[in-house]
This record gives structure tokens, sequence and C-alpha cells, in this order.
């Protein structure tokens, strides 16, 4: 005999009390109602890719279809900014909510040879306060904040881990210049065939499935290692083994080589498996509940695309600072939305605690800002931020539209947003203007640790690199 399930009768009271909490919701802003479950984050980092190398940036030789998508559902940000011009200052400064500069770890630009420097496991990060606050935490790519056994992704609040400890490997091998395997399934090395960009993608589509199971939000950081160095693209293999059996520190480097074809063949393929983990999202029933974030760690390389910006990667022109920065947040973003707020990585730390209903730990609090009143389409309040760079012994800040710089003995004032190319120096014209932001540099680089002249800052010649890294010059 077949059961039927009775319906519940409704009393008036239950029904009148149904009607009241539905015009609540609807009378409730759409950011308090996205606060009420606190919402899976996904942050996908590229590395090296420069402010116009997505089409909806401006990339006018290639397409990037799937970030394009992002952004049409979401927001777009067209003052977003780097930590620092390289990877490891930024990865600090993201981590840690703080500038980079707080800690040794941090002066390294970027981290390189040294044993002994890393992103101390005691130190409070994004990861542990998220794990802290109940969720799920993951790294799948690049970590370049300390080698083992002192240093790693799950002694610093990743729970899991699977990627590359190093800042660059072949794309095929994954291994280093020495040919010596980097990459990792938490402690375990991991021998895999396959492009790294997709293997990257594999692994989170992976996790993606097994984490929207289970109870927990979760917090996935995705960070690929494309479009950094070396130049391969998805068909590159028969080049990749060539590269990996001469151990050609040059080759795995490549200063010289690549070509413009191969880096929109990277960028594409990027694009490609990021398409490919948001169609994860959508399998796994949860992409109205996360929180979808793409960017990259510092400006662009050779073969970027950094329009309307002059400089690139390890330079504080804005071409080596501003970065893509796309949000998509259920609820909260306005579909096809832009957004001139002036953001910096470490801003991403306390947006995401404060989604997750947590807050920076009191011991040590975070430079960056919660930013999700822009995200919600409103203004942020005036700040000036700072930057600086041992190599031609940079420095940096903005406030407003006005930024002043300084490299080796020359000092500038630009206004970067009537002049972005930062060619016209206001210095003369606009004195207390630029003494006034030159005096709010020192001010605030005399809070910060002094520069390490151990550092690495791209000043080794071929010789030594081939030393450091036990290969052949």
């Amino acid at each position: 005999m077949t059961t039927i399930p009775l319906t519940p009768r409704l009393s008036r009271r239950s029904a009148l009390q149904g009607a009241a909490a539905t015009l609540a919701a609807a009378a409730t802003p759409a950011i308090a109602r996205a606060r009420r479950k606190r919402p899976n984050i996904l942050y996908i980092m590229a590395d090296d890719l420069g402010f116009a190398d997505l089409s909806c940036y401006g990339r006018r030789d290639f397409e990037t279809p799937a970030l394009d998508r992002l952004a049409a559902d979401g927001l777009r940000f067209t003052n977003a900014y780097a930590n620092s011009a390289v990877c490891t200052a930024t990865r600090v400064g993201l981590i840690t909510g703080r500038y980079q500069y707080r800690l040794p770890v941090g002066l390294e630009e970027p981290l390189a040879f040294r044993q002994n420097i890393g992103l101390p496991s005691s130190h409070p990060t994004l990861p542990s306060q998220l794990a802290k606050a109940g969720y799920r935490t993951s790294l799948i790519g690049k970590w370049h904040l300390g080698s083992l056994p002192d240093f790693d992704p799950v002694q610093s609040g990743y729970q899991t881990f699977w990627g590359i400890r190093s800042g660059g490997v072949d794309y095929y091998t994954h291994a280093t210049s020495n040919g010596q395997l980097d990459l990792w399934d938490g402690p375990t090395p991991v021998d895999q065939a396959g492009y790294l960009t997709d293997l990257l993608a594999d692994r989170a589509i992976a996790e993606i499935r097994v984490a929207s199971a289970g109870a927990q939000p979760w917090f996935m950081s995705l960070h690929f290692t494309a479009p950094h160095w070396p130049w391969e693209g998805p068909d590159d293999a028969s080049e990749s083994a060539r590269i990996a059996k001469a151990k050609d520190l040059k080759a795995l480097f490549h200063f010289d080589g690549g070509s413009a074809a191969i880096y929109a063949a990277m960028v594409r393929r990027l694009d490609y498996q990021i398409g490919r983990v948001l169609g994860a999202l959508d399998k796994a029933g949860v992409a109205e509940d996360t929180v979808v974030v793409f960017t990259s760690d510092n400006g662009g390389e050779r073969f970027s695309d950094t329009w309307p910006f002059s400089g690139r990667k390890t330079e504080l022109l804005e071409g080596g600072l501003r970065i893509p920065a796309i949000v998509r947040w259920p609820g909260v973003t306005k579909a096809g939305a832009t957004s001139d707020a002036q953001i910096i990585s470490m801003d991403w730390l306390p947006t995401f605690l404060a989604a997750a209903g947590a807050a920076p730990d009191a011991r040590f609090p975070s430079d960056g800002v919660d930013i999700t009143p822009a995200i919600g389409g409103a203004s942020l309040p005036a700040r000036t931020l700072f930057w600086r760079y041992k190599n031609h012994a940079q420095r940096a800040a903005r406030r407003g539209d006005l930024k002043y710089l300084k490299i080796a003995d020359n000092e500038f004032l630009f206004n970067v947003a009537a002049d972005p190319l930062e060619r016209a120096n206001l210095k003369d014209r606009q004195p207390e203007a630029f003494a006034s932001l030159k005096a709010e540099w020192e001010a605030w680089n005399a809070t910060m640790l002094p520069l390490d002249p151990q550092s690495y800052t791209h000043g080794f010649t071929a010789s030594e690199l081939a030393d450091h890294y036990g290969v052949d010059d």
C-alpha cells in the first residue's frame, strides 16, 4: 500500500507570519541577505598577468571568453593594485593581510635560494583564520613562501595542498632548472605527466566536488603559475623534454626566449581551464553560494599587455603594480559593473574574514580594509597606499589620483588618472602635494622593517644563478 504524505494545514497566524518573513527578506539589503549564509570563497590568482591581458580589460589580439563571462556576471575593478611588483612579496601581503615589509620573508623580491627564510607558521594567516572560523581550506598551485621542512602551506592554515613550492617550474616536467621535481600532494612528491595549468584545474575541480559535498563552507586558493615563464604553451611538450634533458638554465628562465604567440596560447589555456573550474561550481550546485575572485600577483612580463600603463614586473610604475581584479558575489555584485575604488592584495583578508563572520587576529591587525562596500557598488574611504622595491631604490605612494614615485635619484609626482603612462612630472607644479606624499611615504617606511641587503633582487649573473641551482651555465 502506498503511503501518501499529508500536506500540513497552515493556520491563519502561520500564513501571516510566513508572508511577513517573505516581505522582510525582500526588504533586506542584498549584502545582508548574502551574509546570512557564509559563502564559499574561490580565490583564483594568475602569475605575472598584465593589466590588459584579458579581453574584458582591453587585450586586442586574442580573447579570454571564460573570464569575460565572469566579469559580465560580476564586478571589474579598474584600480586594483598588487602589494608588490614581484610574487613572493605580494603573496605575503595576501596571506597575512598586512604590508609584506613587516616580515623578513616579505623583504624577498622574490624568495630564492635562502633556506632559512619563509612565512612563520606562528603568524596567523587568511587560511588559518578561516579554518578557525569553520572553513575547509585548500591551496592548489604555487606557494613560494618558504621551503620544507620549516615552511609549508599546511603549517600556515591550508588543510590540503597540491602544487609547487618554488617560484616557477617547467610546465611539463614540473622540475626546477636543476631537474628537481617540484610538484607535491601535501608532503608527497607527485610524478604525473601533463601540462601544469591543466593539472591544477583538474585538481581544483576535484576539490570543489569533495568540498561542496560537505556541510562546512570552504575556501580555496587556486594559484596558477601561468603565464609565468618558462614560455611553454599547451602544445610544447617536445620542446619541454628537450629543455629538461639539456638542463638548460637559460631555456628554463627564458629571459631571451618565448614569443607573443606562445604567451597568447598560455593565457588562452589559463582562461579555458578557469572556465572548467567555474563550470564545476555549477555542476556541484554551489555557484550561487560562492564568492569568486580572479586577479594576478603583480604586473605583466615581457609579452604582457599593460596598456594604458608603462612599466612591468619588478617596477613600481603602474604597469608593474596595476592588475586585473574581477569579483562575482551572488547577491552583492551587480552584473557587468565596474569600480574605480583603489584596492590592494592585502584587502582580501579582512574582506573574506568579514564574509565568514570573523575578524583579523587582534595581535596582527590588517593593513588592508574590508572592500565589501566597493564590491557592492559603493565607494571606499580615502587612504594612501605604499610600496617600495629594493632594486633601483624604488618607492611609491598613491593618494587619490596622485602618485609619488622615486626611482634611484629621480623623483616624480604623477596624476595617474589623467596621465596613466606617467610621463608628466608634476613635482614642480604641485610642490606641496609632492612634499606631502613624500613625507607620508617616509613616515610609513619608518614603521616597516629595513631592507635586507641579502634579499634577492634580480642582480645575479647567469654564472651565479647556475651555482645556486646546481647546473652548468
